[in-house]
């Protein structure tokens, strides 16, 4: 279980690094592409060293008139 975690822990570090190479982290957050793509690009952690580039589009719901 401890080596688990470990890994686990190892995995987002390396994500998160990721993501600060690909400059997600400068600038403000204006909508939920960029939360979204930062969010996973932290989960695909060493995944992104081989190639994956992940980016997800969402839309936010817009209030009705």
């Amino acid at each position: 279980m401890r080596l688990a975690s470990v890994v686990v822990i190892l995995w987002l570090i390396v994500g998160a690094f990721a993501a600060g190479q690909r400059d997600y982290y400068s600038g403000p957050v204006d909508n939920c592409n960029k939360l979204a793509t930062i969010a996973v690009t932290i989960v695909a952690g060493p995944l992104n060293y081989v190639g994956m580039n992940p980016k997800i589009a969402c839309e936010t719901p817009q209030p009705s008139k």
